[in-house]
């Protein structure tokens, strides 16, 4: 049995929830796509923090880091076996060659943006954080200060990844 297509898009209190960060895309019901951007790194395209060349280049840095399986696993816990050791999982060790190769392309693009860069990178793309909040894990005690911060490394970070993953072509 085939489940019915969900062509309805997001309710009204999920739009309402992203409030300007979303685009739509094509006119008629069936054709239109709406990309939620209301996540820290789509924010800051939207805010014009980051070029949408820097914005590509961050989301790839997140799919290399997340389809390396860097995330971490999504399981139940289990209280009674918090610190056992369990050899069968392969815990960091690459599972698959694909994943291998995500793992070396996301470490080899950690390297080369730098430390700063990176870190924010992470926080940002990979974790979720908010721009605010990363520049204050930075050091930073103004608000401001710490968004501009983050800011300057997010973009500087997304424009070395665009060096960074032309070089790979």
């Amino acid at each position: 049995m085939q489940s019915p297509l969900d062509d309805a898009g997001p309710t009204q209190e999920r739009l309402a929830k992203a409030g300007e960060f979303f685009n739509v895309a094509g006119r008629s019901r069936s054709s239109r796509r709406i990309t939620m951007m209301d996540d820290p790194l789509g924010r800051s395209l939207m805010r014009r923090i980051i070029s949408p060349l820097e914005y590509s280049s961050l989301r790839r840095y997140a799919l290399h880091w997340a389809a390396a399986g860097l995330q971490g696993p999504l399981n139940s816990v289990d209280l009674n076996r918090i610190y056992a050791f369990d050899p069968g999982a392969m815990s960091g060790l690459a599972k698959t060659e694909a994943q291998l190769h995500h793992k070396q392309t996301y470490y080899g693009a950690k390297q080369a943006i730098g430390f700063r860069p990176s870190f924010v990178a992470d926080q940002v793309a990979c974790f979720g954080r908010g721009l605010q909040e990363t520049g204050e894990s930075l050091g930073m005690r103004s608000p401001y200060r710490a968004r501009q911060k983050a800011a300057e490394l997010l973009s500087d970070a997304g424009h070395r990844l665009c060096a960074f993953f032309d070089a790979l072509r």
